[in-house]
């Protein structure tokens, strides 16, 4: 097992695991833990109550944070006809058909969200096997297969992230940045939990929302108080 750096055990031993936080303090308390020297993500963990083998309860979605995430996403664009210029417009970074799938197949991953057209979606098919575990194959679900390639490209550009509960049942994605004040990062989380509200499958019994944990990526988890976090979401 890796040993823990110097940074990771004093961060570690400078607050309270164990406690329970409410979400504005939580966001404080992850903010000082941060001990590395570049902008690290702050990331959120929630487990649901959920069991993913069903597929009355897969939870799976997308959200635009308001805040967006704090990096550069690259957006890549399978469109043809004049949905073409429409992309390119609106700031897609890579736009095209057969040519995209084969310079895929070739090993070429140099993007970070994806999304087609409707008509594109059989071509798009022929390189699901790489795209599909990596979290970026189009769906309807997600909002990523649509002929409303405009406004679609603009929100994957500003932050839009798309989610689908793991095995365990937890959501894991990226809330913002430690840049980032308590406010934003306090809004895009509110922002994602308003979302998985929404989406709780009927068949879901007893409590929902289980757990939720924020952590930086290099930083130990701080606990949320579940009622408290939810209820902030909800206002």
């Amino acid at each position: 097992m890796p040993k823990q750096g110097k940074g990771y055990r004093k961060a570690s031993g400078s607050y309270d695991s164990l406690k329970y936080h409410e979400l504005e303090e939580g966001l404080a308390v992850v903010k000082s833990l941060h001990y590395v020297k570049f902008d690290e993500s702050v990331d959120i963990a929630v487990r649901l109550g959920v069991d993913p083998r069903h597929a009355d309860q897969m939870v799976r979605g997308a959200v635009s944070l308001p805040h967006g995430i704090g990096k550069t996403v690259r957006v890549l664009v399978f469109a043809k006809g004049d949905k073409v210029a429409e992309a390119r417009d609106a700031g897609a970074d890579f736009v095209g058909g057969m040519d995209l799938v084969e310079k895929i197949q070739g090993g070429w991953m140099e993007f970070d969200k994806v999304m087609a057209t409707p008509d594109m979606m059989g071509a798009v098919g022929r390189i699901g096997r790489v795209l599909g575990p990596r979290g970026l194959m189009p769906n309807p679900k997600t909002g990523t297969v649509t002929f409303d390639v405009g406004p679609t490209v603009t929100e994957l550009k500003a932050g839009r992230i798309q989610f689908r509960v793991e095995k365990a049942g937890i959501i894991h994605v990226p809330v913002g940045r430690m840049s980032f004040d308590v406010d934003r990062l306090h809004a895009n989380v509110s922002a994602l939990l308003d979302t998985l509200v929404r989406l709780k499958p009927a068949s879901a019994k007893g409590s929902y929302v289980k757990s939720i944990t924020l952590s930086g990526t290099m930083t130990p988890g701080v606990r949320i108080d579940t009622a408290s976090a939810l209820k902030t979401a909800r206002a």
